[in-house]
């Protein structure tokens, strides 16, 4: 088959390329990938600072939409023809990929493979960390940093289902405009203002209940700052460092817990859990239309470096897609 393939000469560059077949277990089904997605993780791979999980592959994509084209011989969830997406721990940029069949989620009838292939990564990020982490319930406040990008496109839905009240920050009034058109109350543009003081302002002093926070070490002051009595931080990346110095003593104080989480490296018991969850919580809000899969941009996938380097501008609002075939 062919695949987007890391060049091993150390430059990072990326060729459409020759790669084995996945072979099948017994519970595996055979995706032809119509569409996948870029996530930020892609570039880290890219650079060699974040590799795949041991054994599984090493070629870049950590979701996809398609046609399910074989399956395994214990296999009972999905059938050839089916029309799926899903969750992949790498292997997305590619003509083909294997999934064990309870990670395959079918795709509702309305909605294409693009938006399909948008789904996974983003909705399943915004579901395990707002909601099974760290237990959004209605009426909190929760703010959501980068809430341009996939996963914050997807918060903000997540969080309006829920009856909770999202505010985003954003760097551009463009961006904030859009998120609020999405569902969120209220954009703070990190560019121009204290996301912190701000909330301050927004919640009467309050703060808010829960942050989800792609940013880490150079958000962490400000984060715990922004949050209320008993207030939850998700940490779901590292973009502005992997260290911070912080006062422990409004911690101890207003009980503040901090959550670390990454979804990737989870076991595939853990992931299929979620993946139930999912199935029965949130895909049935596509169904309806209550969530949406927010597309900004479709690539053929021999460009995946042109969508990598718009991604890495920070110019898309919601999730970038590769074609990889056409239909």
């Amino acid at each position: 088959m062919k695949a987007v393939l890391i060049k091993a000469d150390g430059s990072g560059d990326l060729t459409w390329g020759d790669a084995p077949s996945p072979t099948l277990g017994a519970r595996d089904a055979l995706v032809d990938v119509h569409a996948t997605a870029v996530n930020r993780a892609d570039l880290l791979q890219r650079r060699g600072f974040y590799p795949p999980p041991p054994g599984e592959s090493d070629v870049l994509g950590l979701e996809a939409a398609g046609v399910v084209a074989a399956v395994g011989s214990a296999v009972t969830r999905v059938r050839v023809g089916d029309r799926v997406c899903c969750l992949l721990a790498g292997g997305g940029y590619a003509e083909q990929v294997a999934a064990h069949e309870a990670m395959l989620l079918p795709i509702p009838a309305d909605l294409d493979f693009a938006q399909a292939a948008a789904i996974p990564e983003a909705f399943y990020t915004a579901f395990v960390n707002l909601v099974l982490e760290a237990g959004m319930a209605e009426g909190e406040r929760v703010l959501i940093h980068a809430g341009a990008s996939g996963v914050g496109t997807a918060a903000i839905q997540l969080a309006r289902a829920r009856g909770a009240i999202a505010i985003v920050t954003a760097g551009s009034d463009d961006k904030i405009a859009r998120c609020v058109a999405l569902g969120a109350t209220a954009g703070i543009n990190y560019r121009r203002e204290s996301f912190a003081e701000r909330v301050g302002a927004l919640t009467d002093g309050a703060g808010v209940d829960l942050i989800l926070d792609c940013i880490g070490g150079s958000y962490l002051e400000g984060n715990l700052a922004a949050l209320r009595h008993k207030g939850r931080l998700v940490i779901i990346g590292l973009m502005g460092g992997t260290k911070a110095d912080i006062n422990l003593a409004p911690l101890v104080a207003r009980r503040l817990r901090v959550i670390g989480s990454v979804l990737r490296t989870r076991s595939l018991a853990e992931k299929i859990a979620i993946s139930d969850a999912f199935r029965a919580e949130v895909l049935p809000l596509f169904a309806n239309g209550t969530l949406k899969a927010v597309v900004d941009s479709t690539y053929p996938i021999a460009e995946a470096a042109a969508a990598h380097e718009y991604v890495a501008a920070n110019r898309n609002f919601g999730k970038v897609v590769l074609q990889v075939r056409a239909g």
